[in-house]
């Protein structure tokens, strides 16, 4: 069966508009699909940032965070998990183990509680990672352990405190120690003895008897 000029234009312009909603709906994704790139979660830490830790009291700083959306609000049951060096300065945690998992509350918050400082002095770092219905994100905690914590914690910096011990010795540090807390002065030294002065009178001469 032979086609004028006409049928043959018309099965053209079906075939192209055929065509056409083929590639429309090719183009579109199946109904729930995820979409890539989806925004994903932020950290950001409240306490603990540059934390100065002490080893001899075996004291240190607690890590907290807040787990954030991509509009800046916090997200609740969010797995979060920190982890100190296994090698060099460090600590522990209170479940006495170099890493711990905690759920952020209500406010999107998590903290590592009970930090223990090692004796190792040196700085070091806490990984932080946080995970949410497939969300995640990391950060990281700059903190020092040493032994002049204490002394900074008491007004005195490390940097001050070893100026004080090249220049004037450990009794220098006592005295600057005394001056810096609570605005008190350094005890006066005891004075020395006070000297006796002898002035010479007038001569007295008598008869002999």
């Amino acid at each position: 069966m032979s086609t004028g000029p006409g049928g043959r234009a018309l099965q053209a312009g079906f075939s192209i508009v055929l065509v056409c909603l083929i590639a429309t709906q090719t183009a579109q994704p199946a109904a729930g699909a995820q979409a890539e790139g989806a925004p994903g979660l932020q950290i950001v830490i409240l306490d603990g940032e540059g934390a100065i830790n002490n080893i001899r009291q075996r004291t240190a700083r607690e890590p907290i965070v807040q787990v954030q959306d991509e509009n800046h609000r916090p997200v609740a049951g969010a797995v979060v998990v920190f982890s100190l060096p296994e090698r060099g300065a460090g600590g522990v945690f209170a479940n006495g183990s170099t890493t711990m998992t905690v759920t952020t509350d209500a406010q999107g918050r998590a903290v590592a509680t009970g930090l223990r400082p090692n004796s190792v002095q040196g700085n070091f770092q806490i990984h932080v990672s946080a995970s949410n219905q497939g969300r995640t994100a990391t950060a990281v905690i700059n903190q020092t352990n040493s032994l002049s914590a204490a002394a900074a914690a008491g007004g005195i910096s490390a940097k001050t405190l070893a100026i004080i011990l090249a220049v004037g010795g450990g009794a220098a540090v006592g005295g600057a120690v005394a001056a810096t807390r609570g605005g008190k002065s350094a005890p006066m030294a005891a004075p020395g003895p006070t000297a006796t002065t002898i002035t010479a009178g007038t001569p007295t001469v008598s008869a002999p008897r």
